[in-house]
């Protein structure tokens, strides 16, 4: 077991936890979410090396504890040309080898006692990490991931979300005592997401793990932790379950402070009242009553009941638009074809009205990064853009588009903001208050740089926005008012995405690529194609009723019919059930 009591922790310029405590122990898989920002990187970094932080409070670890590590960020370092099957097994061929070596030393030495005692203790170090069973597990891994046939490919010939599964697969099979993962799914399609889910579902140890990712949240874990406004939550059991317990908090919480407005607005109104007495009436009793009046009118002010965990403020995200086109033709791509060191894309022709939102859908490594940046550029024959369209973009390598020197204040003044006073105004509406404003981009969390980007786009007023997996690295909070934003937007979007809820929830139709072109799919075979692969059956239509019951409770409680929202709760319920 892992614990951590009254941890407190801060930078110079942010305090990120205050007295937080939380228990990890055997076997449970944990999910660790919290808005992008709130220091959730951080944290894990203390778990893995306390020495270096200098925190108040206590962290009981075994000193021998050993932690895998899975960073959000895939380096292929130096293992480039070695195969698959090598990287994932390198700690069990190093001893294996090393045993061998031994063997073929033996043969020759007179020496042999020494000899014999190093091949025990390698023998011995081998037996311990399970060495006997360790291609059969490899195997065992590739073959649930669906990367069998990879195995003896080079590391390097792999795409991004392929070389991220086996990153997972080689720290799991070392068996630490914790694993350790931070934001996996980024950037992962929808077959490696699945992939990935079956790994986690599949590992057999203490798992912590950084996702904002709804699909893994509702399907991998059996227990939540939730670092919010410094403070952390825990929960014992599955995310959806969580959220719904949040929900009854949240009713509870509103409907308390609603009885405590109440009495506090009556209250002040005895207050008044007796001042008023008080001017004509010098009486010391009523001076008394006064001063007990208002102490009382005190106590009820400082107990508002206060809920950081149902509170949680969303970025205001707006894309509004400077010139709207009357359904006009905005992009046309005609006969684009990419190579690179073998053909990606070939004879890939369609084209994008003034209002169609677009997803375009592929595995990693196919081409869509590649022709969303060309239409942005555009200086490619095949690409041709309308002379009135106004084009933004938002890129999955946020250094092409954000300057890590520049202080957020600087990254939009070079945007063409005229004052701080005016670019404060607009940054609080995404959640950046205070020092932050003055920190560098460098400095700022991976969901951070996202919503800056996002701000941005906004900022520009364009009427098409190319977006390359703008989910990517946000909290769930930031993606639902993204959704919001794009569903509210009246120009044109072509958006590369793998999460699939943003997906369905915003695009009209989808371009799939396939066999280095694309074709076009609706909305609805979309969603049948997705479901085979991905879904049991009715669970979007489930998860869509959810959503839509959750709606109708946050517009009850914003009416304060609290009897109304209960009842909408017991029909949520219901549907969790189901999911």
């Amino acid at each position: 077991m892992i614990k951590v009591e009254r941890l407190s922790f801060s930078f110079p310029q942010k305090e990120l936890y205050n007295n937080v405590s939380f228990t990890l122990e055997n076997d449970q898989h944990c999910a660790f979410i919290g808005t992008s920002g709130s220091g959730k990187s951080t944290l894990i970094e203390i778990l893995m090396d306390p020495e270096r932080y200098l925190f108040d409070g206590k962290l009981e670890m075994d000193p021998d504890c050993a932690i895998g590590y899975v960073s959000q960020f895939s380096e292929l370092d130096n293992a480039r040309e070695t195969t698959v099957f090598e990287y994932i097994g390198e700690r069990f061929i190093k001893i294996q080898n090393e045993i061998q070596s031994i063997c073929t030393e033996m043969e020759t030495s007179e020496d042999i006692e020494p000899l014999l005692e190093k091949y025990q203790l390698a023998l011995d170090a081998f037996d311990t990490m399970g060495g006997e069973d360790f291609e059969s597990n490899i195997h065992k891994q590739l073959n649930l991931a669906n990367l069998l046939n990879r195995k003896d490919l080079k590391v390097s010939d792999l795409s991004g979300g392929e070389f991220k599964l086996i990153q997972v697969m080689k720290e799991m099979l070392n068996r630490p005592d914790l694993m350790i993962m931070d934001e996996p799914d980024v950037f992962l399609d929808f077959e490696n997401l699945n992939a990935l889910k079956k790994l986690i579902n599949s590992y057999k140890g203490m798992l912590l793990v950084v996702t904002h990712n709804r699909y893994l949240l509702n399907h991998c874990f059996n227990k939540i932790i939730h670092l919010e406004n410094r403070e952390i939550q825990e929960f014992d059991g599955r995310y959806l379950e969580y959220n719904f317990s949040l929900l009854q908090t949240k009713i509870e919480l509103q409907e308390l402070a609603v009885a405590e407005q109440e009495e506090i607005e009556r209250n002040e109104k005895i207050v008044n009242h007796l001042r008023v007495i008080a001017t004509y009436n010098a009486e010391a009793s009523r001076g008394r009553a006064l001063k007990a009046r208002v102490s009382y009118q005190e106590r009820l002010e400082a107990r508002r009941i206060k809920a950081p965990f149902v509170e949680i403020k969303q970025p205001n995200i707006r894309f509004d638009i400077e010139n709207e086109l009357d359904d006009a033709l905005v992009v046309k791509v005609d006969n684009y074809s990419v190579a690179f060191d073998e053909l990606l894309l070939d004879n890939v022709s369609f084209e994008i009205k003034s209002t169609d939102k677009v997803a375009i859908i592929g595995p990693n490594g196919t081409g869509k990064t590649t022709i969303l940046r060309e239409i942005f550029n555009n200086n490619h024959d095949s690409i041709e853009i309308n002379a009135d369209a106004k084009v933004a973009y938002l890129s999955q390598l946020q250094g092409e588009m954000l300057k890590d020197s520049n202080t957020l204040l600087g990254e939009f003044i070079d945007a063409g903001f005229k004052t701080y006073d005016e670019i404060e105004s607009y940054l609080s509406n995404y959640g950046f208050e205070g020092e932050i404003l003055n920190q560098k981009i460098e400095s700022l969390s991976g969901g951070e740089k996202n919503i800056v980007q996002l701000a941005k786009v906004a900022a520009g007023k364009a009427n098409v926005l190319l977006l390359d997996e703008p989910t990517s690295h946000l909290d769930s909070y930031t993606q639902i008012a993204l959704e919001n934003a794009i569903k509210e937007f009246k120009g044109a979007i072509l958006m590369i995405s793998h999460d699939f809820y943003s997906v369905v929830n915003g695009m009209d139709y989808v371009l799939i690529i396939e066999d280095k072109t694309v074709r076009k799919m609706s909305m609805r075979k979309f969603r049948q194609m997705i479901y085979a692969s991905h879904f049991d059956k009715d669970y979007l239509e489930t998860e869509q009723k959810k959503k839509s019951v959750e709606m109708k409770i946050e517009s009850a409680l914003k009416d304060t019919d609290f009897e109304l929202a209960k009842k909408f709760v017991d029909e949520l319920e219901e549907l969790i059930k189901l999911l």
